[in-house]
């Protein structure tokens, strides 16, 4: 039988059913029993297991009453960086215990991890800032958790990436997470070009200092499509700034890299956007002009999104025919 750590509130007892697969560990006695009081309603029991808790990306006020009565509860809070959570649990007055896990140290503390849980406790993870498990090592533990048959619950709150689509005024009904780029450029040119005819509004995460470099390649890639760039979301110089991707590639190409965690938002591409073969044909015939078929069908692959054995085979029938 599960153990469930009683969280109290103002509005009484109640009991709670999990509906999650699976048994979880036998109480061994281990696991801490706390209470606390976080709002009319808060009263929830809260079972052993793994608690993926949001947190706030900037605004403190953003995290919600059951992530709070989540976080007291647990037996130990697996974070990023002891110092940023911890100054969420000190304004909050609470005392939880914290352990770093990171991409630095995952494969070491899994483990520890995973025996507290399978012995009963009751451990919440948190990223420094918004939902875990987007961008970071948690998904890992979450896997774990799974083939353990040790159960997982996600506490939804911010999310930078989400937050920065719904005030970038693209569209929202589909939508692809790329996280963030390469940093080298030729890596991060064939990541664009690998995303070219995706139909759907692209989320990215960037650091303000590559910012104007990776937007005038996103404009390569990707055409002057309507984009938004959302920085310091919910704190207070919050700013998002909307253009198409050229035009913002020559803004922070002038005003230099601005100050703050930075998304980007771009708009699908349109239905005819697709490079016609025509189209590619030109640019072979151009490209090989002053290149090498290799380099050739290197540069356009990239230019166009084309697969680089289907510009190969373009370039070859162009050399066979004499057209440059």
């Amino acid at each position: 039988m599960a153990r469930k750590d009683q969280i109290s509130g103002s509005g009484g007892s109640r009991s709670h059913t999990s509906r999650r697969s699976g048994d979880a560990p036998e109480n061994n006695g281990r696991a801490r029993r706390r209470k606390r009081t976080f709002g009319p309603g808060a009263t929830e029991e809260l079972e052993t297991g793994l608690y993926v808790v949001a947190t706030p990306i900037g605004n403190s006020s953003d995290v919600t009453l059951r992530a709070l009565a989540v976080l007291e509860a647990a037996a130990v809070i697996a974070c990023e960086d002891t110092r940023v959570t911890g100054k969420l649990l000190s304004r909050h007055g609470i005392a939880t215990p914290l352990t770093t896990y990171h991409d630095h140290n995952a494969e070491r503390v899994r483990p520890m991890l995973m025996k507290r849980l399978k012995n009963g406790e009751t451990v919440a993870l948190v990223s420094d800032a918004g939902t875990p498990l987007v961008s970071d090592p948690g998904y890992k533990l979450v896997r774990a958790c799974i083939e353990a048959r040790v159960p997982v619950t996600a506490l939804p709150g911010p999310s930078a990436p989400l937050a920065a689509l719904v005030v970038s005024g693209l569209p929202t009904d589909r939508f692809l997470f790329a996280g963030f780029l390469p940093t080298r450029t030729m890596a991060r040119r064939k990541a664009l070009a690998e995303l070219k005819d995706v139909s759907a509004s692209l989320i990215i995460m960037e650091s303000a200092r590559r910012l104007a470099v990776s937007l005038t390649d996103m404009h390569a890639a990707l055409g002057p499509r309507p984009a938004a760039v959302a920085r310091e979301l919910t704190k207070a110089f919050e700013e998002v700034r909307r253009g198409t991707l050229d035009a913002l590639a020559r803004h922070y190409h002038d005003s230099g890299p601005p100050k703050g965690e930075v998304v980007v938002v771009i708009g699908p591409p349109d239905d005819g956007e697709r490079v016609s073969d025509a189209h590619v044909d030109a640019l072979l015939e151009a490209a090989l002009e002053r290149a090498s078929v290799r380099d050739a069908v290197a540069e356009v692959a990239l230019a166009t999104g084309r697969r680089r054995a289907e510009v190969y085979a373009r370039a070859l029938d162009i050399e066979r025919s004499g057209r440059r």
